[in-house]
């Protein structure tokens, strides 16, 4: 399986568990996010700072507060997106070479007790997204069918209980 290990800025390894693994799709599109943060939205915001700036009593003025606001909240965001984009450990799921296992990057189809028959793949932290039947590897589920089979039934611990689920399917997506 492809790991890339992420240094730091001052050239030491990144340290973090689960929740810095990622897929490179993943990893792609935040740094589009924080491209598109650091080339477009930042730049219009400082620039409608600057100008209301230039307009007088700043207490007063609607444009220079939301605009500084909105600028902290920019700038929160490229710390965060930064720090993750740093720590991150790139994992490949079609570079898997143990098919037959659940790990990350695998899609799951399962049934539970109450013959509910579900779809899940395990993907990092940053990148799932439960409606669109993505979850994150620290999730209940995710760790429930860690290392499973086919036909393997494991204990799911949820709030409102535990439940044995049988695994029915694993796929990863195809070698490139």
């Amino acid at each position: 399986m492809l790991k890339t290990r992420a240094a730091t800025r001052d050239g030491k390894p990144a340290t973090g568990g689960l929740s810095c693994y990622i897929t490179p799709t993943g990893i792609e599109a935040m740094r589009r996010e924080l491209n598109a943060l650091l080339r477009d939205e930042r730049p219009k915001i400082v620039e409608i700072v600057s100008w209301a700036a230039g307009n007088g009593d700043r207490s007063e003025n609607g444009d220079y507060q939301y605009g500084k606001r909105r600028l902290r909240e920019i700038d929160r965001r490229i710390r965060f997106l930064t720090k993750r984009i740093d720590n991150a450990i790139i994992v490949d799921p079609a570079a898997q070479p143990q098919r037959d296992r659940v790990f990350f990057g695998a899609t799951v189809t399962y049934v539970s007790e109450r013959d509910e028959e579900r779809t899940v793949t395990i993907l990092g932290v940053d990148e799932a997204d439960m409606a669109a039947g993505q979850v994150s590897l620290v999730s209940p589920v995710a760790r429930a069918l860690m290392r499973a089979g086919v036909g393997d039934e494991v204990k799911l611990v949820t709030p409102r209980g535990e439940e044995m689920i049988e695994v029915l399917a694993i796929a990863y997506p195809p070698l490139r």
